[in-house]
């Protein structure tokens, strides 16, 4: 009997040992998934604080957590599901539907600049959220949860393509890890952002003046905070979308792009001291070339052609 107990000790011992490995397994692949999804997190976290301007203080938070609500039932109901049956009956698909997301990015980043550059960015100025009516509010959540279906969908195929080789359990655990921290990291963040300047005014009326003077200084950053949010979600779009159609066309067949880029990091790759960080930017440069000539072509089929042909009619 004395013998059979330590026997069954010692089993379940090298059970938990085996669930401990699992877990570090689970986690470690949650982390690198996660990690190849960085450009589309920076992207939804620069693009979600729009969806919340114009509205009062008190409104903020709860808006932030109704959007946060709905990112996280199109991750967990929708796009999970749909990758892990697509993943498990069609994996060829991955590919040309991760290229189909990174055109997408490609597009969005171009437009961006397009509009910055044609001036036609000042069509989308509007009345103040709050002066818009009750509905106004709905309306922007549902806006916002319709954008973030798109980059949810875009990281989840990420993260699914850097785990597609796990068994079926593992990938449904792994995504389901990465949607939850994916989705509190970035409305944490967005929460952080958009109530920063209350958080620097509240300081600043303390009587401490170095606690004054920082909250002076918070609320003097925030505008250009967010305007560099804004320009680094951009580059982010064109750096993901880009390499996203690199890295599919090397996996289509088609090696001379990705094997070009690829060259150009080996050339500098061997500079004492920098080195490394030189061959990162010449593929985050490279990448983003291609994502904005990718985005040009599709925003001058979706924007510029179709102006001109009814000014070139009459």
């Amino acid at each position: 009997m004395a013998g059979g107990l330590a026997a069954l000790l010692d089993d379940i011992a090298a059970l938990a040992k085996l669930a401990a490995a699992s877990v570090d397994d689970v986690g470690a692949a949650a982390g690198r998934a996660s990690a190849k999804a960085a450009g589309v997190v920076i992207d939804d976290t620069a693009v979600t604080p729009r969806y919340v301007h114009g509205f009062t203080p008190d409104r903020e938070l709860p808006i932030i957590r109704r959007i946060a609500v709905g990112s996280l039932r199109n991750k967990l109901l929708f796009i999970l599901p749909a990758a892990l049956l697509l993943s498990q009956f069609v994996p060829w698909l991955l590919t040309p539907i991760l290229m189909v997301g990174g055109a997408y990015l490609s597009y969005e980043g171009a437009e961006k600049i397009w509009e910055l550059v044609s001036g036609h960015a000042k069509e989308h100025t509007s009345v103040p959220a709050a002066a818009q009516g009750a509905d106004t509010e709905k309306s922007m959540v549902g806006g916002a949860i319709r954008t973030d279906f798109i980059l949810s969908a875009e990281i989840m195929v990420i993260a699914l393509n850097e785990v597609a080789d796990e068994p079926f359990v593992s990938r449904a655990i792994i995504l389901a890890v990465v949607a939850l921290g994916i989705t509190a990291l970035v409305y944490g963040v967005v929460a952080l952002i958009v109530k920063m300047d209350d958080i620097g005014l509240h300081l600043a009326e303390r009587r401490n003046g170095a606690v004054a003077a920082t909250g002076r200084v918070l609320v003097r950053a925030m505008p250009k905070i967010l305007s560099v949010l804004s320009t680094v979600g951009i580059v982010a779009m064109l750096w993901v979308g880009g390499h996203i159609l690199l890295s599919g066309v090397d996996t289509l067949g088609w090696h001379a792009p990705y094997d070009l880029l690829h060259h150009l990091e080996e050339a500098v790759h061997g500079v004492p001291g920098v080195g490394g960080f030189l061959a990162w930017l010449v593929d985050t440069l490279g990448s983003a070339l291609v994502g904005l000539v990718v985005g040009a072509v599709l925003v001058a089929v979706m924007h510029v052609i179709p102006r001109r042909k009814p000014a070139a009619a009459h």
